[in-house]
């Protein structure tokens, strides 16, 4: 049976300085590159034959960290159905701008509202549908293989993989906090 290997980006300037980010390209930090050896580390001997990232450098730059002492790690695919939740409108500006200008309320349902869309972005549903298929695809191409499977995604798509393939509650999913160091382990 397959293993996936799932992770969040290291941490990025934008993430520093409490932007919400989305699909803007943010530079990962020193902290974030250390975050991403600690997952190296942690999968150091693990075997990994495929890898999944996103257009994203903050995707690209954890992931080749993670897999730089995999050299059976052959294939790696960029796949969007995992990038980031889209902020549209919001992205680049700081928590706190949001907060002053349009208070606490409007910032909570824009941030960690299931349904609630900020101007011209995703909701959480929205980014649900994506990783709903890109997860029957993993199934469809990887399941009773025995293949070892790394994906550097982003907090909010981890969010919602983690809610479907746990079977957990909306408020479950809104809840939690995705870290920067950790991975999370599926079976196919």
């Amino acid at each position: 049976m397959s293993k996936i290997y799932l992770f969040r980006h290291g941490q990025t300037d934008f993430n520093e300085q409490q932007k919400f980010t989305g699909w803007k390209d943010s530079k990962i930090t020193d902290n974030g590159r250390k975050s991403a050896q600690t997952i190296a580390d942690l999968l150091r001997y693990t075997h990994l034959d495929v890898a999944y990232h996103t257009r994203l450098s903050r995707s690209i730059d954890t992931l080749n960290i993670v897999i730089k002492d995999h050299p059976e790690c052959t294939k790696t695919i960029v796949d969007d159905r995992m990038i980031e939740r889209s902020y549209g409108d919001l992205a680049g500006l700081t928590h706190q701008e949001i907060i002053d200008g349009l208070g606490i309320g409007q910032y909570e349902e824009w941030h960690r509202g299931f349904y609630d869309q900020p101007p011209a972005g995703e909701s959480f549903d929205d980014v649900e549908m994506r990783v709903m298929d890109f997860i029957a695809d993993l199934k469809k191409e990887y399941s009773g293989k025995n293949l070892g499977i790394a994906i550097s995604a982003h907090g909010n798509s981890i969010r919602l993989f983690r809610k479907i393939m746990e079977n957990s509650t909306v408020e479950e999913c809104t809840s939690w906090k995705i870290p920067y160091d950790q991975f999370y382990e599926y079976q196919l």
